[in-house]
């Protein structure tokens, strides 16, 4: 198992459980103990675990700040691929769409890159992604948020305005029964208007993302009209009395 599968493992089983001793993620990870020290010591080094006297928790998601996107790049990698695949499949040629920031739908850039798409991008890595082949690039102006590369601020707002896209592919904080909600103040407006903006709103968030609440409300569930998510959580079933579209992959 290479390092960063090992560490993505990591984090996974302290996603779900929060706190492990040292000996339990050896039993979970299936390699040494001293293979297992040094991926948590990287991992505490780069801030996405805290270790503990015997073990080490989970970082909790602070209703206040975003991980960065380094951090949110090696978590649920599966899942986010996953997602990205059935989400690809989504996509018709000759659409113009709206990919919102972050890492899940880079996962799905890097699958459509080259098609025949007009595509608006939200972040700086996802541009980039999709500059290629037959996919035209329209990136709006705007701040650039340190860490996370996504773009915000009155100029991104007064762009999206006048924008009109066939599918806004976005990615969440958090989702529960009330809808979902964002971390950041100006990230959760940018997100309403590309609501706006769009015929259809797909969800694209891993399970990990639903059953809690983040500080901003985005919108009610009901203006989203596909969710795709991944398996691996028993708190996924309120989502089919959402009236959207719903793909567990």
């Amino acid at each position: 198992m290479l390092p960063l599968e090992r560490q993505t493992r990591i984090l996974d089983l302290l996603e779900t459980h929060e706190k492990l001793l040292t000996q339990e993620i050896i039993d979970k990870v299936g390699v040494s103990g001293a293979t297992v020290r040094r991926d948590m010591q990287d991992l505490a080094e780069r801030g996405l675990i805290a270790r503990t006297h015997g073990g080490a928790i989970h970082i909790q998601r602070s209703l206040a700040q975003e991980p960065a996107f380094a951090a949110k790049s090696v978590r649920m990698q599966r899942e986010k691929i996953a997602i990205a695949e059935y989400a690809a499949t989504q996509i018709h040629d000759g659409s113009t769409l709206i990919f919102d920031a972050g890492t899940t739908i880079l996962e799905v850039a890097r699958r459509v890159a080259g098609r025949r798409l007009t595509a608006i991008a939200l972040d700086l890595p996802t541009a980039q992604m999709l500059a290629v082949g037959e996919t035209e690039v329209l990136l709006l102006g705007g701040r650039v948020r340190s860490n996370s590369f996504s773009i915000t601020g009155p100029w991104t707002e007064e762009q999206l305005r006048g924008l009109r896209a066939d599918v806004f592919l976005m990615g969440a904080h958090a989702a529960d029964e009330r809808g979902v909600s964002n971390a950041g103040v100006e990230e959760a407006m940018v997100k309403r208007l590309a609501i706006e903006s769009s015929h259809k709103t797909m969800l694209l968030a891993d399970h990990t993302k639903f059953g809690w609440r983040a500080m901003t409300q985005v919108c009610g569930l009901e203006r989203i009209a596909q969710i795709v998510t991944s398996k691996g959580s028993s708190r996924l079933g309120w989502l089919h009395d959402t009236g959207a579209e719903v793909q567990v992959v």
